[in-house]
């Protein structure tokens, strides 16, 4: 394929010195993803990266950030909240088998894509959920997965009511956050300490930071809020 020795070459180097270390296979894998991903993207907004170029390192490499923090913390299952085109979450699921995914994506037509994509990919180990988070952290999903992650959905005081409800207790919420994450992060005190969590970690990768919160004790029952609060007044 045309993009193994062009686009790929700054993406295996980086991912190399990343420590993440990748079968030609799941290459591969990953390339008919963004194939599926550029062709859908023509009918629904998935992704503004118009270069399929620059995607293996904006998309691909930035969501295999999250392998180093998924292996240390053992996870076994996943929720990967507002994946829209499936970044992180189908990234993460092809170099992951082992790990269970769920892809949490209220918007309907985004869910069906990455229902089709899954499939297309043979991918065993994900589940879409065309559902509001908020639905979902105040039922099934309530304090039962080990590590929740999300990228570019919202700011992070709104976010950790998405996604620290569905977490246990010792678990994880790992956000990908960009040049703001320190001051988002400065702005969730109060947030943090009313859902129970605290921030562990700020890593600064080569395309973003990563913000890792760890689940304290259980999340008061009145969280999360109806759906739509926690965007209009995060707390």
């Amino acid at each position: 394929m045309s993009d193994q020795h062009g686009s790929t070459a700054e993406f295996t180097t980086a991912i190399g010195a990343y420590g993440v270390e990748l079968e030609p296979s799941e290459i591969s894998q990953l390339s008919k993803y963004l194939d599926l991903l550029y062709v859908a993207n023509e009918r629904m907004n998935l992704t503004g990266v118009r270069d399929r170029d620059l995607a293996w390192m904006r998309h691909i490499f930035d969501a295999l950030t999250l392998v180093p923090i998924l292996q240390q913390s053992q996870a076994r299952s996943v929720v990967d909240v507002g994946s829209g085109g499936g970044i992180p979450g189908l990234i993460l699921a092809i170099v992951m088998p082992d790990v269970q995914f769920t892809l949490v994506e209220s918007t309907g037509k985004k869910a069906q894509f990455l229902r089709e994509a899954s499939d297309a990919l043979e991918l065993k180990n994900v589940r879409v959920l065309a559902e509001r988070a908020e639905i979902l952290g105040a039922g099934n999903l309530r304090e039962v997965i080990d590590v929740v992650v999300s990228r570019a959905v919202s700011r992070l005081p709104s976010l950790l009511e998405y996604c620290l409800p569905m977490v246990r207790q010792g678990g994880h919420f790992v956000a990908i956050k960009g040049e703001q994450a320190g001051a988002e992060v400065a702005a969730s005190t109060h947030a943090l300490g009313e859902l129970r969590g605290v921030v562990v970690e700020q890593i600064r990768t080569p395309t973003g930071t990563l913000v890792v919160i760890e689940k304290t004790g259980k999340t008061p029952k009145r969280y999360p809020r109806a759906p739509g609060e926690p965007e209009r007044q995060p707390l």
